[in-house]
């Protein structure tokens, strides 16, 4: 699984869940909700993605609640995440919403915001197309793969006959 796009940085340490997904979006319909993502910390970003766009975050990225703001990133057209390390159940909620997600060291040093950007999910490799370096991160094992191009947990589980 390949994803090639334009990245925005938030390379700072702990980015949460709060800040991804502010409780003011929790009660508006999920177009409203992703229109919200980052308001507090970046206002205006929202409004800037593209699809196709890639995610490139700083260490323990994703801290907080379970709150569903990997389904808002993917809403706005975000299509991964690269970042230095993932909170475990960010993480997760990411695959269970189909974001793909790469945990690599030393990323946010090699990334620029707005550099196009190779991400290679499985391999855990990154490019940046723009000045052609490569970092490696952390391969993505298959089965979190599979659950990604099924279109995330619950789609897994009914096209198996679980739901």
């Amino acid at each position: 699984m390949i994803v090639e796009g334009r990245a925005w940085r938030f390379a700072e340490r702990n980015i949460n869940t709060d800040l991804i997904m502010p409780v003011t979006a929790f009660r508006l319909p999920l177009e409203e909700q992703a229109k919200q993502v980052f308001a507090s910390h970046r206002p205006g970003w929202a409004q800037e993605v593209r699809e196709g766009d890639v995610l490139v975050g700083g260490p323990n990225f994703g801290t907080g609640s379970s709150r569903p703001a990997a389904e808002l990133l993917r809403r706005l057209g975000i299509r991964a995440l690269v970042a230095e390390s993932v909170n475990d159940l960010f993480y997760r909620n990411c695959v269970n919403y189909a974001l793909p997600v790469v945990e690599c060291r030393g990323v946010t040093a090699v990334v620029r915001e707005g550099d196009i950007v190779r991400v290679d999910v499985a391999a855990g490799t990154i490019q940046d197309l723009d000045t052609g370096q490569i970092v490696h991160g952390a391969r993505t094992p298959e089965l979190l793969l599979d659950i990604i191009a099924a279109g995330g947990l619950l789609r897994r589980l009914r096209a198996q006959g679980y739901l």
